[in-house]
This record gives structure tokens, C-alpha cells and sequence, in this order.
């Protein structure tokens, strides 16, 4: 059997804010489109939907990331500042090669780091948790070789 991960989903507010933030980290823009609906709402359960979602690919072209802005319905939940230990999804890790550079262009586009610290883990990496645009909780690891 056959298995790889496609994407994973984000829901958010400003789309454009979104999609400027993991530029910057790395991603590629793949597309934009509009999803619309009876068939769209029969996958998601929710009915008749408008959807306007951007694809955001990896530079490897083995991950992507799903960023979501629904136009119908409302959105009717916030989960972007919940703790940590909260449960359900919790965060998106990225791979990076230099923690502190990709850490300091984030910050400038608004990223705020979790706990103040970059924190080594034995001789085997930095990591790091960041507030991302709309207080989305992100992963910055960087390998130690």
C-alpha cells in the first residue's frame, strides 16, 4: 500500500497576509482558486460553501500546505491561540537550515517566539515554536550536523 501525505489545512482570515508570511519562510505559491459548492460542502459536511484557498508548495515538492479563507459560511470557531497542550492539531514543523536567519525575517512580518528562546535538543538540533500571522502556532527545526 501506497501512503504519502498531501497537505495539511490552515484556515485563515487574510488570505494575502497568509500566503506573504510562508512565502517568506519558503514555500511557493502553486495556485489559487476558488472552491464552490454542493459537491465541495458534501466533502466537508457543511452544505453549500465558498471557499477561496491557496496551495502553498514546499521547495522539495514533498509537502504542501493548504491555506483556507471561507467566504460561506462563516467561520464559526477560533483555535489559533489555544495553549500548547490544547487538543487536536497542534502545530506545522519546517525543516530549515538556519533558525536564526529564517527566525529574524519572520519577525518582521509579525512571527513571535514561543517562550523567548531557540532551544537545543542534545547535539541533534535548534527548535523553536512561533505565533505566526494570525496567531497560527508554527515549528522552526534546524539539524545540527
Amino acid at each position: 500500500m501506497a501512503l504519502r501525505m498531501d497537505n495539511v489545512g490552515i484556515v485563515v482570515e487574510d488570505l494575502a497576509a497568509a500566503i506573504e508570511f510562508f512565502r517568506e519562510l519558503g514555500l511557493e505559491l502553486e495556485g489559487r482558486a476558488v472552491v464552490e459548492g454542493e459537491w465541495a460542502g458534501r466533502v466537508t459536511g457543511l452544505g453549500d460553501q465558498r471557499v477561496e484557498v491557496a496551495m502553498m508548495r514546499t521547495p522539495d515538492g514533498h509537502g504542501r500546505l493548504e491555506l483556507s479563507r471561507f467566504l460561506s459560511p462563516e467561520t464559526i470557531a477560533d483555535h489559533r491561540n489555544a495553549p500548547v497542550n490544547a487538543l487536536g492539531y497542534l502545530r506545522v514543523m519546517f525543516a530549515v537550515d538556519d533558525i536564526d536567519e529564517t527566525l529574524a525575517r519572520l519577525q518582521r512580518l509579525g512571527a513571535q517566539l514561543v517562550g523567548g528562546e531557540v532551544v537545543r535538543y542534545e547535539d541533534a538540533y535548534r527548535l523553536c515554536y512561533i505565533r505566526g500571522p494570525e496567531g497560527l502556532l508554527i515549528g522552526l527545526a534546524q539539524e545540527l550536523r
